[in-house]
């Protein structure tokens, strides 16, 4: 015996092809946005970054005036890195020792990581930033 119910009563669901252009929709946005993200975050790093390169150079900055001369060391300066860059970059002090006495901050991207082909960055005693387009 066959049932046959109203034409108002059926029920309807999706059809395969309206289940592919959606899924198609959605891969096309990811294939925009992921990119797009991916810059910002390694903006954002870089960003954090130069934040605390300026707060080792204030540290320096107390610490000449305290011992009358800079350290080499960041760990001596008491400034902790924040996590947002401690595994993203690498960071050092050249002291030089000619007159008057002076100190550049590298920050370098570690390899591997979300940094990875990132300029290396510098900033010196006299404010002086490199590279210029990015700072």
């Amino acid at each position: 015996m066959r049932t046959h119910f109203p034409a108002s009563s059926r029920t309807r669901g999706f059809t395969l092809i309206e289940l592919l252009a959606v899924v198609a929709i959605i891969g096309i946005l990811a294939a925009i946005a992921f990119p797009a993200y991916g810059k910002f975050v390694v903006k954002g790093n870089r960003a954090a970054a130069q934040a605390y390169m300026m707060d080792l150079a204030h540290a320096e900055a107390q610490y000449f005036a305290d011992s009358r001369s800079y350290t080499s060391t960041v760990a001596t300066l008491g400034v902790p890195a924040p996590s947002a860059v401690a595994g993203k970059y690498t960071f050092e002090i050249a002291v030089s020792e000619t007159l008057p006495p002076g100190f550049t901050i590298t920050a370098r991207p570690v390899p591997g990581s979300t940094q990875r082909g990132e300029s290396t960055l510098t900033l010196d005693n006299s404010g002086a930033r490199t590279p210029a387009g990015i700072w």
